[in-house]
C-alpha cells in the first residue's frame, strides 16, 4: 500500500514546541508550486523504477494513499492545492476508485491536514471536491490559556465550531491531534482535553508527548531557565490517563500516539487507523515531495533538504540526499518500527543472524514484562507454552517506556 506525502512548507505562525520544517509569510507560496511540478515530474519514475530493481513487490506499485501535510497546507490558496493535486493524479499510478471523497479508505486514503482557524464551508467543500476523504486537525488542547501559550491561532471554541463544518460538510473519517506532558497541564485539564475530544467522536486521535526539539522557541526557554518540562512521572500518569479514557470509549490503541475507532463502512466493519502513517511503521515504499520532505524505495532512504528558497530555485535533482541502509540499520529499523504498533514485530521479518544475537536480551525483557511473546493464533486446545513464537510486541503499560525498550534491543556494530 505505497503512498506519496507531500510537504507544504508554510505557516502563518510557528508554534512554540514545533520542530518541524515551515516557513511564515507569502514570499515563496506562487514560486512553489511550479518547483514542486517540477519535482514530481522529476520522479515520475520512483515507483516502477524501483520495482524493476527488486526493491519491493508489484503490490505496492499502485498508490492507495496520499497525504498533505506542513507546515500547515490549510493556509495554502485551495487552487495551488488544487493544481498540485492534479499534477500528482497525472503522473503516478492510482487505484480506479481514487480521488473520490466516498471511497473506502481500504482502497485509497486521501488525507489533508488542517488547522481549525481555516476550516469554512467554502474550504470544506472544496478539500471534498478535491477528492479528500481525511482529515486531520491539530487541536492540541480545548484549554485557551494552553493555546494562546501554544501560539496556537485557533480557539477551542474554533476547534469544535471547524469539527462541526467538518462533519456538516460530509466527512466521515476526521483525525484529531493532543498535546501532553507540559508543565501547565494539570490532570484534571488532561481529563477535560480528553473528555471533550471523545464528546466529539472522531474516528481517529493522536496524542504526543510535547518535546524539546532543537531550534524552537520552547527550547530557548527551556535554555533560559523559563520553562521547565514536567517530571517523567507526571507525563507516564497522563499517558496512561490517555490510554485508560480512550479504551473506555471504544478506540483502539495501534501504534505508540494512535487511536482508532471502528466504523462500518461499505457494509462492514472498518477500524480507521491512519492507512498511510502505518506506511513508515511498516517500511512500506513512500515518495516524499516538497522541501523536507523523506522518501524510502523499500531498501533506502532519502530526503529533500529543508529549505524553499533552494527548492524554488534549483535543480530538484540537486535538492535531495540519502543514506544506503546496511544489515544492521534494516535490522535495527525494523524492530524500532514495529515495536511502536502495538502488534508488534513478527521474527520472519527480522534477518536471523541478527535475530540470535539478541535472543537472550530478548528473553531478559520477556522476563521482566517489557516485552511479551506473540504466538501464532490456533483453534486447537495447544497451550501457549507449547506454542511457537512468531514475534515480540510491548505490553500496553509500558509504551510510554517503549524507546527505552528498542533501544537495548538494537545491534551494535561492533558485535556484527
Amino acid at each position: 500500500m505505497s503512498g506519496i506525502y507531500l510537504h507544504i512548507p508554510f505557516c502563518n505562525s510557528k508554534c512554540i514546541y514545533c520542530g518541524f520544517y515551515s516557513v511564515v509569510g507569502q514570499k515563496y507560496k506562487e514560486a512553489f508550486i511550479p518547483a514542486l511540478k517540477r519535482e514530481i515530474f522529476g520522479r515520475r519514475d520512483f515507483f516502477t523504477r524501483n520495482l524493476s530493481e527488486g526493491n519491493f513487490s508489484s503490490h505496492d506499485e499502485k498508490l492507495h494513499t496520499l497525504y498533505i501535510g506542513g507546515g500547515t497546507p490549510s493556509v495554502l490558496d485551495i487552487s495551488l492545492l488544487k493544481e498540485a493535486v492534479g499534477c500528482i493524479k497525472d503522473t503516478f499510478s492510482f487505484p480506479l476508485e481514487a480521488f473520490s471523497s466516498a471511497v473506502s479508505p481500504d482502497i485509497f486514503e486521501f488525507t489533508v491536514e488542517v488547522n481549525p482557524d481555516d476550516v469554512t464551508p467554502e474550504y470544506a467543500h472544496e478539500l471534498m471536491n478535491l477528492g479528500v476523504n481525511r482529515v486531520s486537525m491539530g487541536v492540541q488542547s480545548f484549554e485557551d490559556k494552553h493555546l494562546s501559550w501554544m501560539r496556537r491561532r485557533h480557539t477551542s471554541e474554533q476547534a469544535v465550531e471547524a469539527f462541526r463544518i467538518l462533519r456538516d460538510a460530509g466527512f466521515n473519517n476526521i483525525s484529531l491531534d493532543l498535546i501532553f506532558g507540559y508543565a501547565s497541564l494539570t490532570d484534571d485539564e488532561w481529563m477535560h482535553n480528553l473528555e471533550k475530544t471523545v464528546s466529539l467522536s472522531p474516528e481517529h486521535i493522536s496524542a504526543y508527548q510535547m518535546m524539546l526539539d532543537e531550534g524552537t522557541p520552547l527550547e530557548r526557554l527551556e535554555e533560559k531557565r523559563s520553562y521547565m518540562p514536567p517530571e517523567e512521572e507526571i507525563c507516564a500518569a497522563q499517558y496512561a490517563m490517555l490510554q485508560s479514557v480512550l479504551k473506555d470509549a471504544g478506540y483502539i490503541q495501534y501504534e505508540v500516539s494512535n487511536f482508532a475507532a471502528k466504523k462500518v463502512m461499505d457494509g462492514k466493519e472498518t477500524l480507521l487507523y491512519s492507512r498511510h502513517n502505518s506506511n513508515y511503521w511498516n517500511r512500506t515504499p513512500y515518495l516524499g515531495l516538497g522541501p523536507g520532505a523523506h522518501s524510502f524505495d523499500g531498501k533506502n532512504r532519502e530526503w529533500n533538504l529543508p529549505d524553499v528558497a533552494e527548492y524554488c530555485s534549483s535543480d530538484i535533482c540537486d535538492f535531495r540526499e540519502g543514506e544506503i541502509l546496511s544489515e544492521t540499520d534494516e535490522f535495527n529499523e525494523t524492530v524500532m518500527l514495529g515495536l511502536r504498533r502495538t502488534e508488534g514485530v513478527e521474527f520472519s521479518g527480522l534477518n536471523p543472524n541478527l535475530l540470535n544475537k539478541i535472543s537472550d536480551v530478548i528473553n531478559r525483557l520477556v522476563e521482566d514484562g517489557s516485552l511479551e511473546m506473540v504466538y501464532e493464533e490456533s483453534d486447537d486446545d495447544v497451550q501457549v507454552a507449547s506454542a511457537v513464537a512468531k514475534g515480540i510486541k510491548i505490553p500496553p503499560e509500558k509504551l510510554f517506556v517503549s524507546d527505552g525498550i528498542i533501544r537495548e534491543l538494537f545491534i551494535l556494530n561492533f558485535i556484527i
